[in-house]
């Protein structure tokens, strides 16, 4: 076997990593268990069936050509679909990393069982990792600071016509923001992000994510009172709307748990789910915290706090 350092894993721009030295063949692992039309058929929408032939073809690749594969940022729903897939084919050699510790967007990594001891170090010493996330950092200027929200920096990017998937979280301070990317729109970002007036006085530097700064997540914390846990039933206590306007926001296709679309009213939620009601924010369930005398729940939200 062939003894290969930390530096011999260099990324490319295509999703994948080559070895400086070709070590021999992995033996095929447990990949083949389920066949991929049968992982295909326990999934029913479409997005998700894409989703899955992606990471499969990466998978099949990664066994065949003993090379490191990575598929671009996921939201937490997505890694919820391909975590599934991943028990169903029995495949161990995967790792869902977003830069850091507490991060909410995430890249799929698939990795060669040679290279296990890479992926058991520190991210910050795990030489694919930092290759594959940079940071790009906006500095306002300071007549600016303190103005911007994540949608300002978000929707800034995408005007830039950047596809979501190639931007994980993006970290917002005072100053400005910290902006988690795949390591193949850097230059394109650096170039381009002040063309837009918004950023055209900013400092846009790269670093690495080994000089990331996390701020800690910011939560405030409220108790609502309801008779059940059905979605309606909250999301009409957490934003102080009646029953039939917090169904229609759900009808509109505007209300996520665990990131996946609900549009049934009657859903029953519990402790740790999380809840994204778009254009409103996002709420994590508490515990019930006691019950009245006439039966209500005092239960614990707690709403993110950009």
């Amino acid at each position: 076997m062939t003894n290969m350092s930390l530096s011999s894993y260099v990324p490319n721009g295509d999703n994948f990593v080559t070895f400086k030295e070709r070590p021999h063949s992995d033996t095929h692992s447990d990949t083949k268990s389920m066949e991929k039309h049968e992982i295909l058929k326990q999934f029913s929408k479409p997005e998700d069936k894409l989703l899955i032939s992606k990471v499969w073809d990466k998978l099949k690749f990664m066994h065949l050509k003993n090379q490191i594969q990575c598929t671009d940022f996921l939201d937490g729903y997505q890694q919820t679909v391909v975590e599934k897939m991943l028990q169903m084919c029995k495949e161990k050699q995967a790792v869902l990393e977003g830069g850091y510790e507490e991060a909410q967007r995430k890249m799929l990594f698939l990795y060669p069982a040679k290279v296990q001891p890479l992926f058991e170090e520190d991210r910050n010493q795990n030489t694919v990792i930092v290759g594959m996330i940079k940071v790009i950092s906006i500095i306002l200027p300071k007549e600016l600071q303190g103005s911007y929200h994540h949608r300002e920096y978000l929707s800034g990017i995408m005007k830039l016509g950047v596809e979501r998937e190639k931007i994980g979280d993006i970290l917002v301070s005072e100053q400005g923001a910290d902006i988690l990317v795949h390591n193949d729109m850097v230059s394109f970002l650096q170039t381009h992000l002040q063309d837009l007036t918004r950023f055209q006085k900013a400092q846009i530097t790269c670093k690495e994510i080994t000089n990331l700064k996390i701020m800690p997540i910011q939560k405030e914390e409220s108790i609502i009172l309801v008779p059940q846990l059905r979605l309606d039933v909250v999301i009409s206590e957490i934003l102080h709307l009646s029953r039939s306007k917090a169904s229609q926001i759900i009808e509109e296709q505007r209300v996520f748990v665990n990131y996946e679309l609900k549009t049934k009213n009657a859903m029953m939620l519990k402790q740790g789910d999380i809840l994204t009601i778009r254009g409103k924010g996002k709420f994590e369930i508490g515990e019930i915290v006691s019950q009245t005398a006439k039966g209500k729940l005092r239960l614990q939200v707690k709403k993110y706090v950009s």
